[in-house]
């Protein structure tokens, strides 16, 4: 039985003002309010887990422990079948410290020609974690499926939306209205299980 929140703050476990005003937007008509690490000053630690679950368990600890309340953090990437899974937890990275996913795109295309181009199924993936400070982490995950196309279309969205497809979709997640990508999103689908599962009922 997964333990049910009941406060009515957390602290997200990001730096991010976007992903904060997602999170704020998603939780507001729960009556939850959400604080940012980075307005609490918490430091962010480093993500050196294997997959999405030990860097959104591995954020989420540290942030309700230093901020003695519960905290809740996601890590998410894209997992492309042909790479198995990668460039998944190494997503961002791929994108270098000038963070140019047009560099991303263009080695996730070289490397899935290199392994012979045959296979372009994907899946963005989003685990989010729910910690409280005593150390106890509810975790849930979601996945938008589909495939990768080239060359890259859109220019919404961010990362890699332009060359990811989903499935039963004509259009990118680039080329997608904010609001239609968001019904679909791999945030979305573990948002909703972190709803379900964790937050208390009226």
């Amino acid at each position: 039985m997964a333990r049910k929140f009941s406060d009515e703050k957390m602290v997200l476990a990001s730096h991010n003002k976007g992903k904060l005003a997602e999170f704020a937007h998603l939780f507001r008509p729960h009556g939850i309010e959400i604080l940012s690490a980075g307005e609490l000053g918490l430091p962010e630690p480093e993500e050196t887990g294997e997959t999405f679950e030990d860097n959104a368990i591995l954020k989420a600890v540290a942030a309700a422990k230093a901020a003695d309340m519960p905290a809740l953090a996601d890590d998410s990437g894209l997992a492309a079948a042909a790479l198995n899974g990668a460039p998944g937890v190494y997503s961002a990275r791929w994108a270098g410290p000038e963070k140019d996913f047009t560099a991303a795109m263009q080695r996730l295309e070289d490397e899935l020609i290199a392994a012979g181009n045959t296979d372009r199924s994907a899946a963005f993936v989003c685990v989010l974690a729910l910690a409280w400070p005593d150390g106890h982490v509810e975790t849930v995950r979601g996945e938008a499926k589909g495939r990768l196309i080239w060359p890259p279309r859109g220019d919404g969205g961010f990362g890699y939306d332009p060359v990811f497809m989903p499935v039963g979709r004509t259009k990118t997640f680039a080329e997608m209205k904010p609001e239609d990508k968001k019904e679909i999103s791999h945030r979305a689908e573990a948002f909703e299980r972190l709803i379900k599962t964790c937050i208390a009922s009226e």
